[in-house]
C-alpha cells in the first residue's frame, strides 16, 4: 500500500510553495519511505500505533518532511521474518526508498536489516532496539528513536530491588526482544530469580505458567508480554487469583492493549521513556491530535513514530532536502535537533538515544479511557549498556 501525501497537488504549486534552502526540482520530488509494521493478527494494534503515529507526524508538517512531499509504501510484516524479508525485498527492488521505517518486533529488524541497507536506504526502527545492533555490529545507516531493549526492562529491575522483593519469577517471549528483556532486568535486580520462562510469541495460554508461579509463590513477577500476550496473560492472572502477588511489566499495560484490558489494569505498573501525560508542549500537541484524528489513546509505538518523522524532518532540513550525500545525511540525521515528545533528544554514538526512562502506572481517566502516566524517574540521560563497543566513529 503506497500512501501518497498531497498528491492531488500541481507541480506549480508544490514549486511555489518550496521553503527556503530546498530547490523546486526537490520540492516537486517526493521523497520515498517505506513503512514497515504488523498490521494483522493478534499484534496489529502495535502496528497501527507506528504507522497512525509516523502519519501523524508527517501530516503536522503539511504533508512534507524537510519541504519534500513524502511518498510512504507500507508494508504488513504480519509478524513472520519470512514474510516480511520477501515483502521488503520486493519493495526495495521496485523503488529504492530513501528510509525504511520499523519494524515493531526485533524478530522481524534481524531479517530485513541485512537487504535494507545493503540497498543504501537508511534505516530507522520506531520501536525494535536489539542489543545485536546497539554494540560492535552498529550501522552507520541504522537508526533508532525508541531505547535499546534493555533499558526499559532494568528499570523494572531496579524497582524490584528498590522495593525489596527478594524472590521475583520472570516471563518473555522468546525472541531476541525477550532475551534482551530479561538480561536488563536482571542487570538491576539484586535478588533470585525463581523462574525464568520464555514463551511462544503466538502463545495465549498461561494457565500452566500461572500454576508454576502459584507453586513458587515469587515476591512479585515480572512479564514483557507485548500486544495480544498482555492482554491474555493480565486477564488469566486475575482470574487465578494471584493480585496478592506483585506484578511488575514492560510493555504488557499500555495504551495498545488497555481499551481490551479496561479496568483489571488499573493500578498495574510498567515502564517506558514516555507517557501520555508528559508536561510539555510538543507532547500536548501530539496527544491532543492523535487522539483527535484517531480517537483512541496513544501508546510508547506511536510517540517513537511520531517522533521518528520529526527526525527526517529535521534531517533533510538540514541539507535541504537532499538524500544524495550519505555521509550529510548521516551527520544531519546525528545531529537533528527537534521537539521530541520526550522532552530532550539526542543519539548516543550507536545511533540509539540517550534518554530519561520512568516508572509509570495505569491510570483511568474522567473521560472513562485507560492510560499510563509517570510515577516517577528511574534513570536520567540513560545511556544503553552496549554502546561502549561501537565503533562507527
Amino acid at each position: 500500500m503506497r500512501i501518497p501525501l498531497l498528491a492531488g497537488l500541481l507541480t506549480a504549486a508544490l514549486v511555489a510553495a518550496a521553503p527556503f534552502g530546498v530547490s523546486a526540482q526537490l520540492a516537486a520530488d517526493p521523497v520515498k519511505i517505506d513503512l514497515v509494521a504488523v498490521l494483522s493478527g493478534p499484534q496489529a494494534t502495535l502496528g497501527q500505533q507506528v504507522r497512525d503515529g509516523f502519519l501523524l507526524g508527517v501530516a503536522a508538517r503539511g504533508g512534507k518532511l524537510g519541504g519534500r512531499t513524502v511518498d510512504i509504501a507500507i508494508i504488513d510484516d504480519e509478524s513472520k521474518p519470512d514474510v516480511a524479508v520477501n515483502k521488503v525485498r520486493a519493495a526495495l527492488g521496485q523503488t529504492p526508498p530513501a528510509f525504511v521505517v520499523g519494524p515493531v518486533f526485533s524478530n522481524i529488524l534481524g531479517a530485513i536489516i541485512k537487504p535494507v541497507l545493503e540497498s543504501g536506504a537508511v534505516m530507522i526502527s520506531p520501536n525494535a532496539g536489539p542489543s545485536t545492533f546497539a554494540g560492535a555490529s552498529c550501522a552507520p545507516n541504522f537508526y533508532v528513536t525508541s531505547y535499546q531493549n534493555d533499558q526499559v526492562h532494568a528499570v523494572m529491575g531496579k524497582v524490584a530491588t528498590d522495593r525489596g522483593y527478594k524472590r521475583v519469577y520472570l516471563l518473555a517471549p522468546n525472541y531476541q526482544a525477550g532475551k534482551d528483556a530479561m538480561a536488563g532486568f536482571k542487570r538491576f535486580f539484586k535478588g533470585e530469580v525463581v523462574g525464568e520462562v520464555y514463551v511462544p510469541l503466538t502463545q495465549m495460554d498461561f494457565q500452566a505458567d500461572l500454576a508454576r508461579i502459584a507453586e513458587a509463590k515469587p515476591d512479585a513477577v515480572f512479564a514483557f508480554m507485548p500486544g495480544g500476550l498482555g492482554i491474555a496473560l493480565v486477564k488469566q492472572y486475575r482470574q487465578a487469583g494471584l493480585e496478592t502477588i506483585p506484578f511488575l511489566s514492560t510493555f504488557t499495560v499500555d495504551e495498545s492493549v488497555l481499551p481490551a484490558l479496561g479496568d483489571v489494569a488499573v493500578g498495574l505498573n510498567s515502564a517506558a521513556n514516555w507517557a501520555p501525560n508528559m508536561d510539555n508542549a510538543a507532547n500536548k500537541k501530539f496527544v491532543t491530535d492523535f487522539e483527535a484524528k484517531y480517537g483512541y489513546v496513544p501508546g510508547t509505538y506511536a510517540a517513537q513514530a511520531y517522533d521518528t518523522a520529526a527526525l527526517i524532518d529535521a534531517a533533510l532540513t538540514a541539507t535541504g532536502g537532499s538524500t544524495a550525500d550519505p555521509a550529510k545525511l548521516r551527520t544531519a540525521l546525528e545531529q537533528a535537533k527537534f521537539q521530541s515528545v520526550r522532552g530532550n533528544f539526542q543519539f548516543g554514538k550507536n545511533h540509539y538515544p540517550v534518554q530519561d526512562f520512568w516508572l509509570t502506572k495505569v491510570v483511568k481517566r474522567p473521560d472513562g479511557k485507560f492510560q499510563t502516566e509517570t510515577v516517577q524517574r528511574v534513570f536520567e540521560a540513560d545511556t544503553d549498556p552496549y554502546a561502549a563497543a561501537c565503533e562507527m566513529h
